[in-house]
């Protein structure tokens, strides 16, 4: 039993480091795939589990960008170190949307929308906007991070809330809004990339304070399970950035959009036919 949950461990992991970088919801998958194939533990373990070993994504971004984002790289001249602080600025400044309604909706957003049916729509309906964006793309206003200004960074942040409807993907949104604000591809998901620290840092620190607020503690198994997921976690995001970076350079965003409206509909059939 024990090695069957770590299995799932493993399995979460992978799903982890693909879907968390590409635009496809990860927390979505996540979800869908405890339905399918739940993992035998506590609700209030499942929920810091889930935002967690994204920690290991997190890490995957740090190693693979551990020079653009070092102001304290001895590498770097004093006006690259300055462009890093204000780089970081930005990245602040763009999470602090999510972050409030995070801190506001967190219960509801657990309670009420962390249903199959909510990720299915939310699935669908941007997999269209994506197919749309694309469709009517016009040549990038943006095309080096050092272009993004402030107001910018607010406007993706502000799409960023939008993911906290499982389903929506933060990804995604936030690419979506860079791209939506003039942003070229490579622009969009690198900085997607970077907003992802401190939101994902303050979630998992957010889950882990009212996991133990609540009197609870991890069991030796739980502590694998978790180490397990977020060392996967990082192994499959370092691989899937990588991909990505690649992939966006000669393609655009489409087909993870007609990805997303077909899993979102076989998801809504499982619905119609009592399956999940």
């Amino acid at each position: 039993m024990e090695f069957i949950e770590i299995l799932k461990a493993i399995v979460q992991g992978i799903v982890q480091g693909i879907t968390e970088w590409l635009p496809i919801s990860s927390t979505g998958h996540i979800l869908l795939l405890d339905t399918v194939w739940k993992m035998q533990v506590s609700p209030a373990f499942f929920d810091v589990f889930k935002v967690v070993i994204q920690l290991g994504s997190i890490l995957a971004v740090l190693v693979l960008y551990f020079h653009k984002l070092n102001p304290f790289s001895p590498k770097k001249t004093g006006e690259e170190k300055k462009g890093t602080w204000v780089l970081w600025s930005k990245v602040l400044v763009a999470s602090i949307p999510a972050a409030v309604a995070g801190l506001l909706l967190d219960d509801i957003i657990d309670e009420k929308l962390s249903v199959p049916l909510v990720i299915a729509v939310a699935l669908v309906v941007y997999g269209i906007a994506f197919i749309i964006m694309e469709s009517r793309q016009k040549q990038a206003k943006v095309e080096n991070l050092s272009d993004l200004t402030y107001k910018h960074a607010l406007g993706i942040g502000a799409f960023q809330m939008l993911a906290l409807i499982p389903g929506t993907s933060r990804s995604g949104s936030t690419i979506l809004g860079a791209t939506l604000t003039g942003a070229s591809r490579t622009v969009a998901a690198e900085f997607s990339f970077f907003m992802a620290i401190p939101v994902m840092l303050g979630a998992s620190l957010l889950k882990v304070l009212k996991f133990v607020m609540e009197g609870l503690s991890f069991t030796t198994l739980e502590w694998i399970i978790l180490a397990v997921g977020t060392v996967v976690s990082f192994a499959v995001s370092v691989v899937v950035i990588r991909f990505l970076m690649a992939f966006i350079k000669k393609h655009d965003f489409k087909p993870f959009g007609w990805y997303r409206i077909a899993l979102g509909a076989l998801i809504l059939l499982l619905l119609a036919f009592k399956v999940l």
